[in-house]
């Protein structure tokens, strides 16, 4: 992990010639290990850095959470999905 911002957001700092998947596998492993949801991937080797930015969310769920959650007729089991946002 290379920066964690406001005890929330990882930041992983790359300077490659792209992004691979395995930059993206290792800010995955960083959220879940690290229980964060968001995170970003920055490549700072592109011209313009928007080209270089990905955002990643992590797919937990908070227990402080658990109100906003719903239960969806359309899934299968005990399975719960988020409101749309």
């Amino acid at each position: 992990m290379d920066l964690v911002v406001e005890d929330s957001v990882i930041v992983e700092i790359k300077a490659t010639e792209g992004i691979a998947p395995i930059h993206k596998a290792q800010l995955l492993t960083y959220l879940k290990t690290a229980d964060k949801r968001v995170g970003l991937l920055i490549n700072f080797n592109e011209v313009a850095l928007k080209n270089g930015l990905r955002r990643m969310v992590n797919e937990y769920i908070e227990s402080s959470d658990v109100s906003s959650l719903r239960f969806s007729p359309e899934l299968s089991g005990s399975a719960v999905s988020r409101r749309p946002r």
